[in-house]
């Protein structure tokens, strides 16, 4: 560990962020309920000393500390979790039926928790004025919700915005990229209509399951072969509902798409694409009422500042030697985060914090994990099985964001 006067003491409070972390781990909360977790955050920050506003966009959380003249630097953390029943058999498994930490959110809170508590006890270290974002809703974009509350008006304006994101990497890894680092993603709700009946006879319907199926299938060619083999992009359907009973032909089908690209023309192209094909299905089965292609959500590609992404690299190089690395190009996942640099016109930096066991990487070295990615056996965010070590998961994040905010911070 490094000699910085903000990780003093953090040896001896690590057990305690284990603790908070297993705490939240179990009792998860789906995006813009997450009452129990604010509760926690709000009680965390005030015993602290931070000055804190609840209920910021719904249910989020922000505590500012100022301490001397100085630059401002924005840190978030997200807090919900996800409709997914957990499956990794921990001792503090969620204990909410259907719901589960699978995208690590929970480690988030914990680790900003440590940074705070490092910040405020600290004061010595740093100059400047931090302001601490417990972020609502990540999974359904919450971020624009929490700006809408009026928060360039309530919070100082800060002169960067700093987050981070466990992964399936190997724990104490850090990583990022300048420029773009994370997908942009579009959801739509579809609803695909046919003529419903006995299903003894289908000539007398039309089969909203047999479209839906098709539709599914060409799909699939989307980015085969409408995307060129240096771009990126990917289309999922991750729902899809429809009837009751295995002899009657329903009169609707409904289907959840998700896309994600990293260019503005590639998602044109794509999202254009999608529309075209389901439109073009249903008219080869002789629908007589046109598909309903609803937008459910969308994020944008998360952009990191290339200046302030240099100094943030060099601090993690600085914290983590021979512990960080370099993504060649963005990932397909997708993050709000930016939306915070966006709104506010600040420079923002995003990275990432490995988590997973050694032990799933005997074999499997850095330059082949930036290379070819994380191998498909071991869970990932978003999996019934995804489980972080918290240690040293923990201690990594809480370092990272002091690292990361001490270059601004500096006395």
């Amino acid at each position: 560990m490094s000699t910085s006067p903000l990780l003093t003491g953090l040896s001896d409070r690590l057990p305690e962020l284990r603790a908070l972390y297993e705490d939240l781990h179990a009792h998860p909360e789906l995006s813009f309920a997450e009452e129990r977790t604010a509760a926690v955050v709000a009680g965390r920050l005030r015993e602290q000393g931070w000055e804190v506003t609840e209920g910021v966009g719904g249910t989020g959380v922000v505590g500012v500390l100022a301490n001397g003249d100085g630059p401002v630097v924005l840190l978030r953390a997200d807090m919900d979790a996800l409709p997914v029943q957990e499956e990794t058999g921990l001792p503090y498994a969620s204990k909410t039926a259907g719901v589960m930490h699978a995208c690590g959110h929970d480690l988030h809170v914990a680790c900003l928790l440590g940074a705070t508590g490092q910040l405020a006890a600290g004061r010595d270290g740093w100059r400047g004025t931090v302001v601490a974002v417990f972020q609502p809703a990540e999974e359904v974009g919450g971020a624009p919700k929490v700006l809408a509350d009026g928060f360039a008006e309530r919070f100082p304006r800060p002169d960067v915005c700093l987050a981070q994101h466990v992964a399936a990497a190997p724990a104490g890894l850090v990583g990022t990229r300048a420029g773009a680092l994370m997908a942009g993603a579009d959801s739509m709700r579809v609803t695909l209509f046919g003529r419903g009946g006995h299903g003894s006879t289908p000539e007398a319907t039309v089969d909203p399951v047999v479209l839906a199926a098709a539709v599914v299938m060409r799909l699939q060619t989307v980015v085969s072969r409408e995307v060129g083999a240096n771009q990126q992009a990917v289309v999922t359907v991750g729902s899809i509902h429809g009837g009751t009973k295995e002899n009657i032909i329903p009169d609707s089908v409904e289907l959840k798409i998700n896309v994600r690209t990293t260019t503005a023309a590639v998602r044109e192209r794509v999202l254009a694409a999608v529309e075209r094909i389901i439109r073009a299905e249903a008219a080869a089965s002789d629908v007589s009422r046109e598909p309903e292609i609803v937008p459910i959500d969308s994020f944008p590609v998360t952009h990191n500042d290339p200046a302030a992404t240099a100094s943030v690299q060099a601090a993690l190089a600085g914290e983590f030697p021979g512990l960080t690395f370099e993504l060649t190009s963005p990932v397909p996942n997708s993050e709000d985060f930016g939306a915070f640099g966006t709104a506010l016109g600040v420079p923002s930096v995003f990275w990432f914090v490995g988590g997973a066991d050694h032990k799933l990487y005997e074999g499997v070295d850095l330059e082949a994990l930036v290379r070819d990615g994380i191998p498909p056996q071991i869970p990932s965010n978003h999996s019934p099985h995804f489980a972080p070590v918290p240690d040293p998961t923990i201690e990594t994040g809480v370092r990272a964001l002091l690292a990361a905010a001490a270059h601004w911070l500096a006395p």
